[in-house]
Parts: structure tokens; C-alpha cells; sequence
């Protein structure tokens, strides 16, 4: 008699148990869990990397991109990075029960705001298999349970991830959804009984799909339209250097630059070594008008480059007269995710911090290093580009909410 496949109801209901357990598990018996399920991963590396393979193999059949199939890769040494972060997240400081904040009133109660974990969380995802480890690993240290939704592009990679996972936690605390459809996804959005969060990780076009459908709150881990911007008072050696790593280093992923912008004082001596560094590392370059007087080799730059996220070797450059119109094109067109300036300026860069509206701003660095690895989270499960109530990299604390607690002696009102 075949087994049948629980339904998504049945998965996120058996989520909400196992949360109400994790919330009480003492910190000694999640790190335990975490550093198993490091181990699996480096014992069954050949098994992951076969079902990986299956995946690629159907990738290239369906003509995904070269930046999507980076994303899907698993190798051995992929996988081992993702076993050093399960063991950097079990070495952090447990979040459930830190006091935020402490009080006593006048009237001799003490309060204390902890604290606590969400519940259930379930993160919908594409294409990036190491997330099913990542996500499961964060919700598992800071006490909740998780639903996992890939990409049906990382069926098996996920599944075998989240068997390992789900073999060294609470029965029922990580849990996998998989071939439904787009049924199945509005499912999941609906499950306001078990479900208190949904982080969406991946396209606009799941942002809208999810967005038509759901009644669980949300926060976004969207698109990364990434900028950076060199102004008048920079160090060009330096801001070369950032932009070529900031596009190149790994330009499939969110925290990649799409857009250089430079101030017109300094655009004829950076620009023609800058764009031939960018050429010589595989670059597309589309520029606008003050690009193309420097260099008439660059293509026209659309409106429509401005607003996108090639993740690709494509860069729109543009020539601006002033910090404030960098400011102002990063805000019209930025997705809110990281944005650069390369200056020796406090007062354009102090202009900068204050004026653009991103989760990450960055004063001579690549935007690269938006990351929760990167950050000292240990991993993350998205980049929050929203404001309410986490934003940038989702580590362990803000899985968390928290509550007050009040401790009293016998006190009436």
C-alpha cells in the first residue's frame, strides 16, 4: 500500500506542535541538533551531490541561465561551507530569552521585554538548495519550527537537504512542501491557523504571486538593484577595485551591483580604465550619454536598465553631477537592498548614509558583503528590503519577536 503524501495543512499543522516545543528547548539540546545535522551533511556529501546532479541535469535540459545554475550547483566544497555555518550557528549566543529591555514601575512590578521565537516560519525560495540548510538551521536555533517550499529546479537537492535536517530535530520542526504548483504556494499562504510568517525568497514574480494570495503576514527577501556610486572626491584605484568586485565577484546574486553611477568631475580620468577593467572581466556595459562621450564603445543604456536586476555580467553606467542626483537616482530605481559610495568626503558620504533608502548603505566597500555570514549571523534566511519588522540579512534575532513579562508579589489593581 503506498504512503500517502501529507497535505500542506497536515505539514504546517504538525509545524505549530513542534513550535511549542522548540520554544522551551534548552539551548544545549538545539546546538547538539545543529552540529548532527553538520555531521550528516559531510557523511552523506556524495548523496547530496547525486541528487544535485540530477537537478543541473534537468536545469540545462529546461535552458535555466548560467547565473541559476550557479545557484543550484552543490559540490563538495559548497556543501562543506554549508556544514561550517550550521556549527557558526550553533556557536552563537541563543536569542530566545535575552532581555531586550528592563524596568521596575513605581508601583514595584518588574518588567522585562524578552525574547521569543516567531512560531512557525515558512520560507518559499528558488533555485538556491543551500537555503533548505540555512533556513532550518537559523529556525532550529532560534526555537521555531520551519516550512520549507523550493523550487521544483531543486527538487531533489532539497528534499535529501531537508530529510537530513528533519532527521536530527523535533519531530514535525522542519518540515517540505513540494510539487504542488502555484495551488499548492496559495496554500501555503493561507495557513493563518499554524503559520506566522512567511519570508518569500527570490523574484518579483513570486512577491506578486504570493502577494494576489496571502493572508499570513510577510516579509520580503526580494530583489537586489544594487548601486554604486563614485564621487568627486574618491579614491579611483579604490573605487575600481569595488566596483569590479561588487559586479564580478558573483554577479548571479542579490548583493551584486547593477548600476555605476559617477560624478561628471572625475568620470574622464575613472571611467576608461574602470570600463576596461569591467570589459576584461567579461562586463556588458550599457551607459547613458556622459558614459558614451568618454567612450563611444559602450551601447546605449534603456530606460528600462536602470530598473533591473540583470544578475549577469550586464552594467547600465551613468554620469551624474552631484551627490544628491545620486541619491536621488539610487532611490527611484534601487530595490532597497545595498548601495554604495566611494568617497574621501564625510559630507557626501554622511549625505549618502542619510539620504538613501536601503537596508544596507556602504562607505568604500562592495555591496557584496550583504550577508548574514558576512555580518557575524552565521547564515541568513533572506535580505529584508522591507522595514516592518526585520530589514537586511534575517539572522536568529530577527526570527524573534518578543514579549513583556511581569513579576510581581501579590500586586492588584
Amino acid at each position: 500500500m503506498a504512503i500517502a503524501t501529507p497535505s500542506v495543512t497536515d505539514i504546517c499543522r504538525a509545524a505549530r506542535t513542534a513550535s511549542r516545543r522548540l520554544a522551551t528547548l534548552p539551548t544545549n539540546e538545539k546546538d547538539a541538533a545543529l552540529h548532527a545535522i553538520a555531521d550528516a551533511l559531510l557523511a552523506r556529501t556524495p548523496e547530496i551531490v547525486e541528487a544535485n546532479a540530477r537537478d543541473l541535469e534537468a536545469g540545462r535540459e529546461n535552458d535555466l541561465s548560467a547565473a541559476l545554475l550557479d545557484r543550484l550547483m552543490l559540490d563538495d566544497a559548497r556543501i562543506a561551507a554549508i556544514a561550517a555555518q550550521v556549527r557558526d550557528i550553533a556557536a552563537l549566543p541563543d536569542p530566545v530569552g535575552e532581555v531586550i529591555d528592563g524596568f521596575r514601575l513605581p508601583n514595584g512590578l518588574d518588567v522585562a521585554k524578552t525574547r521569543t521565537p516567531l512560531g512557525v516560519v515558512a520560507v518559499v525560495y528558488e533555485a538556491r538548495p543551500n537555503v533548505t540548510i540555512d533556513a532550518a538551521a537559523l529556525c532550529l536555533k532560534s526555537g521555531n519550527a520551519i516550512v520549507l517550499r523550493g523550487s521544483s529546479s531543486a527538487q531533489h537537492s532539497n528534499a535529501i537537504l531537508a530529510s537530513i535536517a528533519a532527521e536530527h530535530a523535533p519531530e514535525g520542526a522542519i518540515g517540505l512542501v513540494a510539487g504542488g504548483g502555484r495551488e499548492e504556494l496559495a496554500d501555503l499562504a493561507t495557513q493563518d491557523d499554524y503559520v506566522d510568517l512567511i519570508i518569500p525568497r527570490g523574484g518579483e514574480g513570486l512577491k506578486r504571486a504570493l502577494t494576489a494570495v496571502a493572508t499570513v503576514p510577510m516579509i520580503f527577501a526580494a530583489s537586489g538593484n544594487c548601486h554604486v556610486y563614485v564621487d568627486a572626491g574618491a579614491d579611483l584605484d579604490m573605487a575600481r577595485d569595488i566596483i569590479v568586485n561588487a559586479k564580478t565577484q558573483r554577479p548571479g546574486v542579490c548583493n551584486a551591483a547593477e548600476t555605476l553611477l559617477v560624478h561628471r568631475d572625475v568620470a574622464p580620468d575613472f571611467l576608461p580604465a574602470a570600463l576596461e577593467a569591467l570589459r576584461g572581466a567579461g562586463v556588458e556595459l550599457r551607459g547613458d550619454d556622459g558614459v558614451r562621450e568618454i567612450d563611444n564603445t559602450v551601447a546605449p543604456a534603456s530606460q528600462e536598465d536602470w530598473d533591473t536586476e540583470f544578475l549577469a555580467l550586464v552594467l547600465a553606467v551613468g554620469v551624474v553631477d552631484s551627490v544628491d542626483e545620486a541619491i536621488d537616482h539610487v532611490n527611484r530605481h534601487g530595490s532597497g537592498h545595498s548601495e554604495a559610495i566611494v568617497t574621501r568626503s564625510y559630507a557626501s558620504a554622511r549625505a549618502f548614509e542619510l539620504g538613501v533608502d536601503a537596508a544596507c548603505v556602504y562607505v568604500n566597500a562592495s555591496t557584496r558583503f550583504t550577508d548574514g555570514g558576512e555580518f557575524g549571523f552565521g547564515a541568513e534566511i533572506g535580505n529584508s528590503t522591507q522595514k516592518l519588522h526585520a530589514r537586511g540579512p534575517i539572522g536568529l534575532r530577527e526570527l524573534c519577536s518578543f514579549k513583556y513579562v511581569v513579576r510581581g508579589a501579590g500586586h492588584v489593581r
